[in-house]
């Protein structure tokens, strides 16, 4: 076994392998950019190498870099985690040169698999189902429109050497397989330094389900079950389960046969996933194979109770699987929900910024929280933009559901936007519960983005009573203030009026007579609340009636902001004469800014369309902005004339940055 390996990545996969070698006994070693200096990763390894600044480019795509790393720190191997250089062949190469191990697959396989045209000739020879497309390399725009023509759109136009959703367009016609291979070449190019595009069938209503396997080198390879991974937006998976609620043990077992002849066919050696399209009669074609792990990876682990991290270090070390197929089972349910840094109001484009407030939940009950950064750390915009993990796991799809819910309730962020009400209201729309997913589910359901302040709160009386009893908390201690006037004192009422969602609410509080809780009165119904919470936490657990409750608040000024099942509510606790004011007042219309093209995310300015006095018409391409390793394009949203450039290319542009004026 190694004495000493290093982790060429960062964040929470850079964590997660830190974990199960420090369990092992495995010194650990971490590198890390200019902006990862105070990172999470590199506070966990046992020693750290700044290997350059910011750009990947300069610093986790260096190899050479990578390589000094190891030989300063007398590091034997190197586990690459997911992305970056972990399916680069070329990297595997450089190590073996080296005589330094990689934790991952021989160059060979990688190399095959990771072309994704090359990948699907060598499924077919193995007797793997394909789905009919183009295999070769298109050579331009029209060159595409002539391919897609013959295969039938919808098509799916492909970075060859591409992954995690970049350099991927769908296409319904000639003029959307045009512009989507420009931008398929141009981000395949920018992520991978390979701009190679192929063409295939785009089925519609699709599952994507995968297969994770293990191999090792004495020819031993078993395969770990299925998971379902159809909850996609903009072809990046959001939430994962295994099993898939859909598979049948026939399907299970064939697309498993099928992924073990895969992995044979290429020799293979490691942890790697197999990827399937499934239509909705369970005929299923093969997509891709990643030859590494997983994000996804925890949701096998603790279905089956494998290690997959300890199981790839024993298999580079020279190790047999200490398994085979029948030892493999499969016992309860498990569900990841990824947390990202994005704004699901502004249709899910990146935040960066500093974590003000992070508090994952508490590890327990079938809770997992996989995460590479701490309060007080920053989300950057040279990476991507995950903060955690949140895995949940039960005997059944409902139990892992449940846990699901209640760990984001108490999931908290603040500084900045995150997606965890969305993920909460996702889990909990009727066609997830239901299992009828499709990688088309966001896109029909929420085709504008999210807003958690338009989620209807199935129980807005739990949102009355939490908001009421702290506010007569608020008022309590403010009563209690030394100094006041004799014959002035503040008197606290036991009346109030809650107005959320601009009705009102009248209500009664008042303190229990233990003086441990408070009994509140609304809509003739009698809660008793017991809470130990405390002025300014983030996070309200109690019980009301005896029924367990975990709201967010946050507190601004007059206005309780309440954060639950996915539903956001900006609650005041006011007088009845203050609520009868309220009510007389004006909303204020927020200002017109529909002349201005504004930056929807922090990023880069790397392309401007147009210049001043140029006509636009409704859809034209005006500008492209970088973030977070995807390439984000503008257009007009109506005809217009450009008045003035109010920013260049190669600004550094902030949220609602000012772009362009139009007359």
């Amino acid at each position: 076994m190694f004495k000493k390996i290093l982790i060429a990545n960062r964040g929470e996969i850079a964590c997660r392998v830190m974990k199960t070698a420090q369990r092992l006994g495995i010194g650990t070693v971490a590198v890390y950019s200019e902006a990862d200096r105070d990172a999470l990763h590199v506070q966990m390894a046992d020693e750290a190498v700044l290997i350059g600044p910011a750009p990947v480019v300069q610093s986790y795509l260096a190899i050479d870099r990578i390589l000094a790393a190891c030989q300063k720190t007398g590091a034997e191997a190197v586990h690459p985690g997911y992305g970056f250089l972990s399916e680069k062949a070329e990297f595997a190469t450089a190590l073996d040169d080296a005589g330094i191990v990689f934790i991952g697959p021989r160059p060979y396989a990688i190399s095959s698999m990771g072309d994704k045209i090359t990948s699907k000739k060598l499924a077919m020879e193995a007797g793997v189902n394909t789905i009919p497309g183009f295999t070769g390399v298109v050579k331009d725009a029209e060159h595409a429109v002539g391919v897609s023509r013959e295969i039938g759109y919808p098509v799916m136009l492909k970075a060859s050497a591409g992954g995690g959703g970049k350099g991927m367009r769908v296409a319904f016609d000639d003029d959307e397989c045009r512009s989507g291979f420009d931008r398929a070449s141009s981000e395949a190019e920018t992520a991978f330094g390979d701009g190679r595009v192929f063409i295939e069938k785009f089925i519609e209503e699709p599952r994507h389900i995968e297969i994770q396997v293990l191999a090792d080198s004495h020819g031993n390879a078993v395969y770990l079950g299925e998971r379902e991974c159809s909850l996609q937006r903009r072809h990046q998976k959001v939430i994962e389960e295994a099993p898939s609620p859909f598979l049948d043990q026939a399907t299970r077992e064939a697309m498993g046969a099928q992924a073990i002849a895969l992995s044979k066919a290429v020799d293979y050696q490691s942890a790697g996933t197999v990827e399937f399209i499934v239509d909705s009669e369970r005929q299923f074609y093969f997509l891709e194979m990643n030859t590494r792990l997983q994000v996804e990876h925890p949701v096998t682990e603790l279905v089956t109770g494998a290690d997959l991290v300890e199981l790839m270090i024993r298999v580079a070390a020279g190790e047999q699987l200490p398994i085979t197929q029948q030892d493999v089972s499969y016992d309860g349910w498990a569900i990841e929900g990824r947390v990202y840094a994005e704004d699901p109001f502004r249709n899910f484009l990146p935040s960066i910024g500093r974590l003000v407030r992070y508090s994952p939940p508490v590890e327990k009950n079938g809770v997992r929280v996989d995460t590479g950064v701490y309060e007080g750390g920053e989300v950057s915009m040279h990476y991507d933009p995950m903060i955690a993990k949140l895995v949940t796991y039960g005997p059944t799809r409902d139990t892992a559901i449940a846990y699901m819910r209640e760990a984001l309730n108490e999931f908290c962020i603040r500084g900045v936007a995150h997606n965890i009400s969305f993920l909460a209201a996702l889990i909990d729309h009727p066609r997830f519960r239901e299992g009828r997913l499709s990688t088309n589910l966001i896109g029909d359901e929420y085709p504008d983005g999210f807003n958690p302040a338009n989620v209807v709160h199935d129980d807005p009386a739990l949102l009355i009573t939490v908001a009421a009893t702290i506010h007569r908390r608020y008022m309590d201690r403010a009563a209690a203030i030394s100094g006041q006037l004799p014959g002035y004192e503040r008197k606290i009422h036991n009346e109030w009026v809650v107005v959320m969602n601009r009705e009102t609410h009248p209500v009664s509080v008042r303190p229990l007579a233990n003086g441990h809780g408070h009994e509140v009165r609304y809509g003739g119904e009698r809660f008793e609340v017991l809470s130990d919470w405390q002025f300014g936490q983030p996070v309200f657990h109690g019980t009301i009636n005896g029924e367990s409750v975990c709201i967010q608040v946050e507190r601004r000024n007059m206005i309780y902001r309440l954060f639950h099942w996915g539903s956001q509510a900006d609650v005041m606790v006011l007088t009845a004469r203050a609520a009868e004011l309220l009510s007389q007042m004006a909303e204020k219309e927020p200002p017109d800014l529909s002349r201005y093209l504004l930056s929807p995310m922090p990023g880069l300015l790397s392309k401007l369309h147009v210049e001043p006095g140029l006509d636009v018409k409704t859809g034209q391409d005006l500008a492209v902005i970088e973030a977070m390793k995807m390439e984000n394009v503008l257009r007009a949203e109506r005809d217009g004339k450009i008045k003035l450039a109010l920013a260049a290319v190669g600004d550094t542009l902030s949220v609602d940055q000012p772009i362009l004026e139009f007359e």
